[in-house]
């Protein structure tokens, strides 16, 4: 099933194998749970993370704690060039998987319409290893679409936003996590 075939939140598998990619990771000094419940709490990310504008829900389905595990996003974000900050904004469906854990997006606005990003959460004792992968074609400009996707928009934008993203909802995390009261830190 391609992904112009496939139903709204049905995600599916992360493509592998598009032009572009981008890989963002940090191991968080927190666990899985702790990381993944602020992040899975997209409408917080604004209150984190100073680069972030707004996130807007259009749509909100089977909400855990109050928190929709599916729906439709709305994100804005600055990519920082030195004191100037770049607006970025995306609209995505976003699935939240308990069981793997993971976080799904599949932009279906914005120039990165069509992109796949998956967030992972994989326990490493009382740490957790998360990674945000990006996949994606590039926009749909003759010649140049995935020139603009591997040399600007991926490694520039999609890589300067996911990893500050990460960078700041794991200080949130590691700042709240029960691990760290309990070494004394």
């Amino acid at each position: 099933m391609t992904t112009l075939q496939r139903k709204a939140y049905d995600l599916g598998p992360m493509p592998l194998g598009l032009p572009m990619q981008t890989l963002d990771r940090r191991t968080v000094l927190a666990p899985w749970r702790t990381i993944f419940d602020i992040a899975r709490r997209v409408e917080h990310w604004p209150a984190y993370l100073p680069h972030y504008r707004f996130v807007r829900f259009h749509e909100r389905f089977d909400e855990i704690d109050g928190v929709p595990s599916r729906g439709i996003v709305e994100m804005s974000a600055n990519r920082p060039f030195g004191p100037v900050g770049w607006p970025t904004w995306w609209k995505s469906e976003m699935v939240v998987d308990f069981q793997k854990p993971s976080i799904r997006f599949f932009h279906i606005g914005g120039v990165t319409k069509g992109m796949d990003v998956e967030w992972t959460f994989t326990p490493a004792g009382d740490a957790t290893d998360v990674e945000i992968l990006h996949v994606w074609a590039g926009p749909r400009i003759p010649v140049i679409g995935v020139f603009a996707a591997t040399a600007v928009i991926g490694p520039v934008f999609v890589h300067g936003i996911a990893s500050r993203t990460l960078e700041g909802l794991a200080a949130v995390a590691e700042r709240e996590s029960p691990t760290r009261h309990a070494r004394g830190v």
